[in-house]
């Protein structure tokens, strides 16, 4: 591909000084081919071994991934249903409030009617002195019967809107608790699969790290060549919004933060977290999570695609980046990881989303 291949750090420094120039056609993004060392040192460890090890890896690392969508999503389920309980605990406090004061007017209307009771309508009309005043106060006793009934049905009502905040807060109670448990079965899962990761990568000697380190590269590289090599960027001509290019600078200024999961900056971040931040920087609020993004927001054919955008990937929308044009990505990778440019398609694509769209 020529001019195409890059180097990595070239990539970034443009992909900072294309901020204020996004959407301009320029040389597509492709990892580098790995160096190979000069002399390896002997290893009884195959590439074909060091191969599997990076399935494998991949393999953890994705359900690590998967989890922390999961947590993500709890704690960002937590978070609205707290909102709803003080709402709902809200209501209730007025609506006791409101009852409180029915019931005193209940029975000073009560009080009243007991006053004016005694002797017949008949017996009032025949010893008063003045019958129009009679009927006149008649017509105010009727009244105020109507009243007294309006009075008895909204504290009817009113008493029956407290049984159900109550109904519904003890409802979001229960899906506050059940969240809890879902995040920390997450996090229970989260911590094992990162755990068995580095336990693996710690039983590898420097040099296959390193080697490790290049056939990770390799596969990457490979991907994204094949991409290019597709000729997609030709049809790729889009040029950043203005919250686009906001989001953008949000995410170049966050390049070398280390990934930690169920993080949302400003000094670590998940995939997630990132790109979410990302756009609630340019004032525009997203889903906290991946597949949620996925679900949520509309999606672009790729070809429309434009610097800004999200790119999804794998089949169950486990990870996501931002597209920041020339066949290039911002993402925080995973655990051990820092914020980085990439390739576009150096891993599975599953769609791209628009935010403002």
């Amino acid at each position: 591909m020529g001019s195409g291949k890059r180097g990595l750090v070239a990539a970034a420094v443009t992909v900072v000084c294309a901020v204020t120039v996004l959407g301009v056609p320029g040389t597509a993004f492709a990892a580098p081919s790995p160096t190979p060392s000069a002399s390896p040192s002997p290893s009884t460890t195959s590439n074909d071994d060091l191969e599997a090890v990076r399935k494998k890896l991949d393999k953890l690392y994705h359900s690590a991934a998967v989890a922390t969508d999961e947590y993500n999503a709890a704690e960002e389920a937590a978070e609205q249903q707290s909102a709803q309980i003080v709402a709902l605990a809200q209501k209730i406090v007025e609506g006791q409030e409101k009852l409180a004061e029915l019931k005193k007017r209940a029975g000073a209307a009560a009080a009243a009617q007991y006053r004016s009771g005694g002797l017949p309508d008949e017996a009032h009309l025949l010893l008063g002195d003045d019958p129009q005043a009679f009927l006149d106060g008649t017509g105010r006793v009727l009244q105020g019967q109507r009243a007294t009934k309006g009075l008895l049905a909204e504290m009817t009502r009113t008493q029956q809107d407290l049984e159900q905040y109550a109904k519904d807060a003890s409802a979001q109670w229960q899906k506050l608790e059940d969240g809890r448990k879902a995040k920390a079965a997450a996090k229970k899962k989260i911590k094992k699969q990162i755990a068995a990761a580095e336990k693996l990568e710690s039983q590898l000697e420097e040099e296959e790290k390193e080697r490790l380190a290049e056939l990770e590269a390799e596969a990457a590289h490979k991907a994204q060549t094949a991409w290019l090599d597709s000729g997609i960027l030709k049809d790729i001509k889009g040029e950043a919004s203005e919250k686009g290019r906001k989001a953008i600078e949000y995410a170049t200024a966050q390049l070398g933060k280390p990934y930690e999961w169920g993080a949302e900056g400003p000094t670590t971040y998940d995939c997630s977290g990132l790109t979410s931040e990302a756009w609630a920087s340019a004032g525009s609020g997203i889903p906290r999570t991946s597949q949620e993004q996925w679900k949520q927001l509309k999606h672009i054919d790729i070809e429309d695609m434009r610097p800004g955008d999200l790119i999804i990937y794998n089949d169950d929308a486990s990870h996501v980046a931002l597209y920041v044009g020339d066949g290039a990505i911002i993402h925080a990778p995973r655990p051990g990881r820092t914020v980085t440019v990439a390739g576009a398609g150096s891993m599975p694509i599953l769609g791209v989303v628009r935010p403002d769209a």
